[in-house]
């Protein structure tokens, strides 16, 4: 491997590997548990999982055949969900694989890309892949968007501005449409990635400013509400001056058919899917309320299907709950978030769980 080292370029060499959740199998085998006894609450999947419907339609799907690399039918399927035009829906393997064709197109070496910590790892993770300089916006308290410093970050080579809403790993939701239109008037592209946007309650995804805005992007995914996270399918509603040459650069067949069948299933079951949505913010509030009387306990209001809370010994807790099967998400290594933990929204079931091993 040492002879290799050479050709690989120096700048992806000295890159630290993005550290992702660990699979439940192996979490479960390190503390010799089945992996149905594992209290999952780390990687924001849904607990009720997909309809039941999707089962049953992938059972019909044909294998040997190629997916449709145009996702024809699935465009048409979520353009009313979406509130967007079909010819302006890609499709991808996960809204990540999107983020990434975009900052493909966009980046020249040197060029920036502004991103606002905390927030999601891929943000920053991604640019220096394609020779991109990222540049860093501190949050305010409480992580609320400094609009003022992302505007004044702004530069001739700012080519994109990445933000989340509601925001991951902190859950709030993004910022008011005044201070979004200030952004999106600087002529940047700018990237909304509304993974969790269905926790946030109705009116609460910037898809309708697409029609205003031909620098606007909003990507969106079936991992969370629809329960589809080991499929890996997202769809982005974009510019027409950009999807044009989006279809130039993705892989023909991104989309496999397993995953195109459970999507049209997911959209033919909405409600059912829509219904469990409203438990887990049901579940998320009563959550809340719980963890937040705690001693030493501060809870982030969260828009999302997850908690920020920043604790007392936030390592020693990770480890307590691990070894009791109570899987959470840590951010020892991200300024501003060395003392908090993210906790999932489950089920009731786990819910009680948590606050016993807590309380224990």
């Amino acid at each position: 491997m040492k002879a290799l080292d050479r050709l690989v370029r120096p700048d992806i060499a000295a890159l630290d590997e993005y550290a992702p959740v660990e699979p439940i199998a192996k979490q479960a085998a390190k503390l010799g548990l089945k992996p149905e006894q594992i209290a999952k609450l780390d990687g924001n999947e849904n607990p009720y999982g997909p309809s039941p419907k999707v089962a049953e339609a992938i059972a019909r799907t044909r294998y040997e055949l190629y997916p449709d690399p145009f996702h024809t039918e699935l465009r048409e399927a979520v353009a009313g969900y979406a509130g967007a035009p079909a010819e302006r829906i890609m499709f991808g393997n996960g809204s990540d694989e999107l983020l990434e064709l975009v900052i493909r197109l966009l980046l020249s070496p040197g060029d920036e890309v502004i991103t606002c910590e905390p927030t999601f790892g891929m943000y920053s993770f991604l640019p220096p892949l394609f020779l991109g300089k990222v540049v860093n916006v501190v949050r305010r308290e409480a992580f609320g968007l400094d609009v003022d410093a992302v505007l004044a970050a702004m530069t001739p080579r700012t080519k994109l501005v990445l933000l989340a809403s509601p925001n991951n790993p902190t859950g709030n939701y993004l910022l008011p449409v005044s201070d979004l239109r200030q952004i999106l008037d600087r002529g940047s592209v700018v990237v909304v990635d509304e993974a969790y946007v269905e926790f946030a309650g109705k009116g609460s995804s910037f898809t309708a400013l697409t029609d205003e805005y031909d620098n606007l992007v909003i990507l969106r995914t079936f991992s969370k509400w629809a329960g589809l996270a080991g499929l890996r399918v997202g769809y982005g509603v974009f510019p027409e001056g950009l999807i044009c040459h989006l279809w130039k650069i993705k892989q023909p067949y991104n989309v496999n058919v397993a995953a195109a069948a459970a999507v049209q299933a997911s959209l033919d079951d909405r409600r059912w899917l829509l219904a469990n949505v409203g438990k887990i913010i049901e579940e998320r509030e009563h959550m809340y309320e719980l963890l937040r009387r705690l001693p030493d306990w501060n809870v982030f209001p969260s828009s999302a299907n997850f908690l920020l809370c920043r604790v007392l010994d936030a390592k020693g807790l990770k480890e307590r709950l691990w070894r009791k099967g109570i899987m959470v998400r840590s951010y020892f290594d991200k300024p501003g978030l060395e003392d908090c933990l993210r906790i999932s929204v489950g089920k009731p079931e786990h819910t009680e769980r948590l606050l016993q091993a807590l309380n224990g």
